[in-house]
């Protein structure tokens, strides 16, 4: 590509038209996922689920587990957000309330979706600052563990930090970039960095690593695991790194990444030149989720034991 090309792609991405659906065309590489008859191409539920009485003491009893964990091991940010929303307040938040507390303080709202949704679809929404919650909650039977994120995940997990506005403008710049990597088919790629950040990110607070990825903070052995065992890599954030790293999407990490802070992390991917990333990287993977490279800034070079014991299918004692 020419530098005038790259300079009219930038100008093209700068005035990028966010406000409608984009039209996804077949060489774009993205999981199919057959669309509910009863939502349209925005995949939004026409209204929040009225939860049973039975929905709202699951809600109560996750959040009280969580709160007896995140104390002293969530970042700031997170808590602060929890209780600027005020989700302790009993039952399953309504979206509605929410949303108009999220649009006081950083513009954002939260919409129902009924279960995951497509790539292009859920980044448009956060280009748009929705942030697209799971409509349902888990059961007492998978109270532990579910592997599709529900309401407690995202309500609890990913909304109380859009309540920090360095934080909720990166969520933006990230469902923006969403239709970059999509001309590229980067999106595993683009999802790697998602992932080892707003899933299963740490920042440094205080010289120590707190938690504010999502996939963490509404876990409970996870929230201990990621901070306290001996096995996982905690290495320093380097996007370029991350976005060639696998990960496990059904077991606890055998690697963390560690960001300075939110400015941090919105100057590392909001100021990327990623068209010339994106034309650097293979279609798969380059890194295997357990490595160190020799570019790495390392914090803990963990001894995978959890991992080479055989994880969770092996019952392997998360240390």
């Amino acid at each position: 590509m020419t530098e005038l090309a790259e300079k009219e792609r930038l100008g093209a991405d700068r005035a990028e038209d966010y406000s409608a659906l984009p039209e996804i065309s077949l060489d774009v590489f993205t999981a199919p996922l057959k669309r509910p008859e009863h939502v349209g191409h925005d995949w939004l539920e026409p209204k929040q689920t009225e939860y049973t009485s039975e929905d709202d003491r699951i809600w109560d009893d996750l959040f009280a587990r969580q709160m007896g964990i995140l104390p002293g091991r969530a970042c700031s940010a997170m808590l602060e957000g929890l209780e600027k929303l005020d989700l302790g307040k009993g039952g399953v938040p309504d979206f509605g309330e929410l949303s108009e507390e999220l649009g006081k303080r950083t513009g954002w709202s939260v919409v129902p979706v009924p279960m995951l949704i497509p790539d292009h679809v859920f980044f448009w929404h956060l280009a748009n600052r929705r942030f697209p919650a799971g409509n349902f909650i888990r059961t007492r039977e998978t109270f532990d563990y579910i592997q599709e994120p529900d309401v407690f995940h995202d309500v609890f997990g990913h909304v109380p930090l859009l309540t920090d506005p360095v934080f909720a403008d990166y969520m933006q710049e990230y469902g923006r970039a969403g239709w970059k990597a999509m001309r590229y088919n980067r999106l595993k790629a683009l999802g790697a960095l998602y992932w080892y950040t707003v899933e299963f990110g740490l920042i440094m607070e205080n010289g120590e690593p707190r938690i504010f990825g999502a996939g963490i903070s509404s876990g409970p052995t996870e929230a201990v695991f990621a901070l306290e065992a001996e096995s996982p890599n905690r290495i320093m954030l380097n996007v370029d790194r991350v976005m060639r790293t696998d990960y496990v999407i059904d077991d606890l990490q055998p690697t963390y990444f560690v960001i300075e802070s939110f400015d941090d992390l919105y100057r590392q991917t909001v100021e990327r030149d990623f068209d010339r990333l994106y034309r650097s990287l293979g279609p798969s993977f380059t890194y295997a989720n357990s490595a160190i490279i020799d570019v790495d800034n390392v914090l803990q070079r963990g001894t995978q034991e959890y991992f080479l014991r055989g994880g969770r299918g092996s019952s392997a004692d998360p240390v």
